[in-house]
């Protein structure tokens, strides 16, 4: 007597799905190399030109290496233009910016969580609007409100506008709504009003959330254009964009000395992100931002 041997489908089936997964893996890791080059690719072009010359610039601008390498661009730039005072205005900007942001809006998170009270919906809603909303719409206004607070030309001007961002407010909601709630009510029921909950129990869990939530921020201010533009009238006040803009001349363009400044610009932000990249990742993991 014969027995007839079936086709196992099930042996088949995983064998196909881990193919597809390497190919999946595979495509990841090739868009990944891509995005990763089209972003080198400037940045490493930026550094070279820095190094050289301005005359070998001119005659040969794709070559990497014709007329030397040398740190003239740099001591020039640094040595001529007030790039130390603009780092100092766009560091104490941006860390009074992240601070203010962590304070005020982890509580407007917290309490649009946790507390009751009527409008809440209302007030979601809004912060959700103001995820959709640009920041280049809100330009006159806030002109109008800073210059009438007599505010214009100071550093407040800046910090202060930053500290009602939605984003912030969303990412610290996300967290604290992810919170056990038994914790929250045990911490109520021991007595713990809800200064304490905030402070003594919520804000040592979210670290992560509080990550990226001063990363994003820093970024952000730092590379803040058209508002310091328009608010900082003063050369030494000015922040490292709005100073990088300047140097550039229609009638005599120095493409050493504004690509050095541009590297010395943007390297404080290259080394945040080098230092926090696995708190920026946790954080939006944890956060449920997609």
């Amino acid at each position: 007597m014969s027995t007839i041997t079936q086709p196992r489908p099930a042996a088949r089936t995983g064998a196909s799905a881990v193919d597809g997964g390497r190919l999946f893996n595979r495509l990841c890791g090739t868009c990944l190399t891509l995005f990763a080059l089209i972003w080198l690719v400037p940045f490493v072009w930026a550094l070279t030109t820095s190094l050289r010359n301005d005359g070998s610039i001119t005659q040969h601008p794709t070559s990497l290496f014709a007329g030397g390498w040398s740190l003239h661009a740099y001591s020039y730039a640094w040595d001529t233009y007030p790039i130390g005072s603009w780092y100092l205005n766009s560091l104490v900007i941006s860390v009074l910016a992240v601070l203010f942001t962590v304070a005020f809006c982890s509580m407007a998170g917290f309490a649009l969580a946790f507390l009751r009270f009527r409008g809440r919906g209302a007030v979601i809603a809004l912060v959700m609007a103001g995820l959709m909303l640009p920041s280049e719409a809100l330009v006159l206004p806030q002109f109008i409100e800073y210059r009438s607070l007599h505010l214009l030309g100071t550093y407040w001007a800046l910090v202060l506008p930053s500290v009602a961002a939605p984003v912030s407010v969303f990412v610290f909601h996300a967290f604290f709504r992810g919170i056990p709630q038994p914790l929250i009510e045990a911490a109520r029921i021991d007595g713990a009003s809800w200064w304490r909950v905030y402070a003594a129990v919520c804000m040592p869990i979210c670290r992560p959330a509080i990550s990226t939530v001063a990363i994003l921020t820093f970024i952000t201010s730092w590379n803040s254009f058209l508002w310091p533009l328009l608010v900082l009238n003063q050369t030494k006040m000015q922040t490292i964009p709005v100073g990088l803009a300047s140097l550039v001349n229609n009638s005599n363009i120095q493409y050493a000395e504004v690509m050095a400044s541009s590297v010395l610009g943007f390297l404080p932000l290259i080394a945040v992100f080098l230092l926090f990249q696995r708190q920026i990742t946790q954080g939006i993991a944890t956060t449920g931002i997609k």
